[in-house]
C-alpha cells in the first residue's frame, strides 16, 4: 500500500528540509539518500560485502527503504556511505547528527568508533572532527540492533508478530542524518525558551558546547523580532538564564498562533573582573554571580567579537489549571479552553514511522486544522522536530506521549500480550533498575528535545498500564523538569491519584458517567470513539479481521455515530466539567480501521469541511 507521496520519496525528494527548526544555522549537509546496507547475525563482524542499497531515513522494514525486510533481535543492521567535507568548513568542528535511530546505534567514522546511543525516538549527535581525514572521502558506518517486542525498551506499538492493535516494527535510521560545521572555539549547543506570559517576558537559556576554560569569557545577545521588526533585546552571560521583557506580548493560541523570531549571537569578551581579589570560599572573584556581573554582561562591551549565531522562534502562551463551574479545568492564557482532537499514531503504510515526505507529514496536520480540531494527542511516538514546528505555525495543541515499553507481568493471562498492569489491576509492577534507568533517560531526552515548542502543552508519561511503574514519582519528576506544562501521569486504566489530569478511556457505544475522584485535577476523556469503517481497496489486512470498537459500513452511519459520541462528550462537559476529549483516531493504522482518513490518506471518511460544521454545531470550544 502506497500513499500519494511515495513517488516523491522514491525519487529522493523526501526529507530534504533543514531538520532542526528551533536552532538553525545556514551551513549544513544532508546525508539522507542511498546508503549501502547489510543484515548479519548479531555477533558477526562488519560485513566485507553489503547486501544492497537502502534509502535513508526509512526503516528497513518499510517499502520506501527499498529493502522491506524483517529484522530480528538476534541480527545487526549495518549502514555504510561516504561523504566529503566542504572546503568552506575548514577550521571548524564538524558535528554528525541523527534525528532518530531505533534502537541501539554504534557509529564509526573512517573505521574508528565515534560513539553509541540507545533510544529510538530522540536526536543525538557526535563531534567527529578528530576522526576526519585530511582531504578526500570520509567513510561512515552505523551498526544497529533492535530488540523490538522481545525487550522492555520504549517502542510504542511495534511488535514482531502483528495482530489487533500491534504494528510492524520500524528498525534502524528513521529520521534525517546530517552534518553541521560549528566554530572551533565555542558554539551554541542548546537553546531553551520558557515564556512567562504573566510577567511579560521570555526566559532564554543558551548553553555552550563545552566548558569555558582560562581567561576567555562568553556572552550572548538575544534579539526578539516580530514580522522582521526588533521589539526586544537583551544580553547576558553564556550558560545563564536570560530574562527578556516582551512588551505588549501577542499570545499564541490555536485561533491565533503568533510566533516571535529570535536571533541569538555568541560573543567572546574579556574577563570583567581580571586581577580582582579571590573569595576563598568559592575560589572566584568576589563580584562573580552577583548584580555587578549581571550588569557587565547586560551590555556588550566594546571589542566583543561575535563567533556564532543561530536563529530560533517562540510563542508567548501559558497552560495551567483553573476553576470552572463544575470543577478544575485546563486554561490557556488564563482562559478556559476545551481541548478536542484525535489520537494520532503517526504510522504510514509505506514509511512506517517515517512519513514519506515533509508534505505528507503536514497533510495530516492540515486536515485536522481544516476539520476544526484544536489539539491532537501524539500517541506513543515522537515525531521529527519539523512536525511540532508545523503545529506551532498552524495552531494545534499537542499532548505528547512517551512511547511505551512493556515487559512480562507475572499476573498476565497465558497467551495475552505482555503489559505491566491489567485494566483491573490495583498495583504497579517494579521495573529492574536497568529498565527504569533506560525509560527515564529516554523520557528526559524527549522532554529536552521538544521543550521549546509552544504547541506542546501536556506530557503523558504512561498509557493504559503499558509499562506502568512508579507513576507518582515519574509524574513528579516530569513536572520538576518542566513546571510550565501539565502532566497527565497515566492516560487511562490504573489511576494513581497524581499529576494534573484525571484521564478516562471509554469506547462503549453508550458511555457511562465518569466522575471526578478529587477536586484538584482536570477531568478528561483521553480516548473514546474508535468507530470502524473499512473501505475496500484501502485496507492493510485483506485476509483477516480488521479492528474497530464498533464497525459501520457506510459514511452516513459513521457520521451519525460520530455525532452521537460527540454529543455524549458535550454532556460530560456540561454536567461533570470534563474539559478535553481525544477521539480515536486520525487515520487507519494497519489492522485498525477506525481512522477519519484511510491508512493510505486517499479518502476522507468524513470530509474536513463537514467535520468542522459538526464541531461548530456542538459548541464545545
Amino acid at each position: 500500500m502506497l500513499t500519494p507521496w511515495a513517488a516523491d520519496a522514491q525519487a529522493g525528494r523526501g526529507w530534504q528540509e533543514y531538520p532542526r527548526p528551533q536552532m538553525t544555522r545556514a551551513a549544513w549537509q544532508n546525508l539522507n539518500g542511498q546508503w549501502d546496507y547489510a543484515i548479519t547475525p548479531i555477533a558477526a563482524p562488519a560485513p566485507a560485502k553489503y547486501d544492497g542499497k537502502i534509502r535513508v531515513p526509512y526503516p528497513v522494514e518499510s517499502v520506501l527503504s527499498g529493502v522491506a525486510r524483517g529484522f530480528k533481535p538476534d541480527q545487526r543492521l549495518w549502514y555504510h556511505r561516504s561523504f566529503s567535507i566542504p572546503k568552506a568548513w575548514d577550521g571548524q568542528r564538524v558535528l554528525l547528527h541523527f534525528g532518530a535511530v531505533d534502537w541501539e546505534a554504534h557509529i564509526y567514522v573512517n573505521g574508528a568508533p565515534v560513539g553509541s546511543h540507545r533510544g529510538g525516538f530522540d536526536p543525538f549527535s557526535f563531534d567527529i572532527t578528530p576522526y576526519i581525514k585530511a582531504g578526500g572521502e570520509q567513510k561512515l558506518v552505523v551498526a544497529v540492533t533492535d530488540p523490538t517486542s522481545e525487550g522492555d525498551q520504549p517502542r510504542g506499538k511495534q511488535k514482531l508478530e502483528q495482530h489487533g492493535i500491534w504494528y510492524t516494527p520500524a528498525s534502524g535510521i528513521w529520521q534525517t542524518v546530517w552534518l553541521e560545521p560549528v566554530p572551533a572555539e565555542m558554539s551554541i549547543a542548546v537553546v531553551k525558551c520558557e515564556p512567562n506570559l504573566d510577567a511579560g517576558l521570555l526566559t532564554l537559556t543558551a548553553l555552550g558546547n563545552r566548558v569555558a576554560l582560562g581567561k576567555t569569557h562568553y556572552a550572548i545577545r538575544a534579539r526578539v523580532l516580530d514580522g522582521g521588526k526588533l521589539v526586544a533585546e537583551a544580553s547576558g552571560r553564556l550558560n545563564r538564564e536570560l530574562n527578556i521583557p516582551v512588551p505588549n506580548a501577542k499570545t499564541w493560541s490555536p485561533d491565533s498562533p503568533h510566533l516571535y523570531d529570535l536571533q541569538i549571537d555568541l560573543f567572546r569578551v574579556e574577563n570583567p573582573f581580571k586581577g580582582e581579589k579571590i573569595n576563598p570560599k568559592t575560589w572566584h572573584p568576589v563580584r562573580y554571580f552577583g548584580p555587578e556581573e549581571q550588569a557587565f554582561y547586560a551590555k556588550l562591551p566594546d571589542g566583543a567579537e561575535r563567533i556564532d549565531s543561530v536563529k530560533s522562534y517562540f510563542g508567548m502562551r501559558k497552560i495551567s489549571l483553573g476553576q470552572g463551574p463544575k470543577g478544575v479545568v485546563m486554561m490557556l492564557n488564563n482562559k478556559p479552553l476545551f481541548h478536542y482532537g484525535p489520537l494520532d499514531q503517526g504510522y504510514w503504510p509505506d514509511g512506517l514511522l517515517t512519513p514519506p515526505t515533509e508534505a505528507a507529514m503536514r497533510f495530516d496536520l492540515d486536515y485536522l486544522k481544516k476539520a476544526g480540531f484544536n489539539m491532537l494527542r501524539k500517541h506513543i511516538k515522537v515525531e521529527p522536530a519539523l512536525y511540532y514546528a508545523h503545529c506551532d505555525r498552524i495552531g494545534l495543541l499537542v499532548w505528547q506521549d512517551m512511547p511505551s515499553g512493556m515487559v512480562e507481568s507475572p499476573e498476565r493471562v497465558p497467551g495475552e500480550d505482555s503489559q505491566f498492569v491489567r485494566r483491573e489491576g490495583r498495583r504497579e509492577v517494579v521495573r529492574s533498575p536497568e529498565s527504569a534507568r533506560q525509560f527515564e533517560t529516554e523520557l528526559r531526552a524527549m522532554i529536552d528535545a521538544l521543550y521549546s515548542h509552544p504547541s506542546i502543552v501536556v506530557w503523558v508519561p504512561m498509557n493504559e498500564g503499558w509499562g506502568q511503574y512508579d507513576s507518582v514519582r515519574i509524574g513528579a519528576a516530569v513536572k520538576a523538569c518542566d513546571p510550565g506544562r501539565l502532566v497527565n501521569n497515566v492516560s487511562g486504566w490504573l489511576d494513581t491519584g497524581a499529576g494534573d489530569i484525571l484521564d478516562y478511556h471509554n469506547y462503549k457505544e453508550k458511555m457511562p458517567v465518569m466522575e471526578r475522584n478529587d477536586t484538584r485535577r482536570a477531568l478528561v476523556l483521553g480516548e473514546f470513539g474508535g468507530l470502524g469503517y473499512p473501505i475496500e481497496g484501502h485496507l492493510w489486512w485483506t485476509n483477516k479481521r480488521n479492528w474497530g470498537y464498533q464497525t459501520y459500513h457506510n459514511a452516513a452511519d459513521l457520521e451519525k455515530h460520530y455525532i452521537d459520541r460527540l454529543s455524549q462528550l458535550r454532556e460530560f462537559a456540561e454536567n461533570q466539567g470534563m474539559c478535553a476529549g481525544v477521539y480515536t483516531q486520525t487515520t487507519d493504522v494497519e489492522g485498525e480501521v477506525n481512522g477519519l482518513l484511510t491508512y493510505d490518506r486517499k479518502i476522507e471518511k468524513i470530509p474536513a469541511a463537514r467535520l468542522k460544521e459538526i464541531h461548530q454545531a456542538t459548541k464545545l470550544y
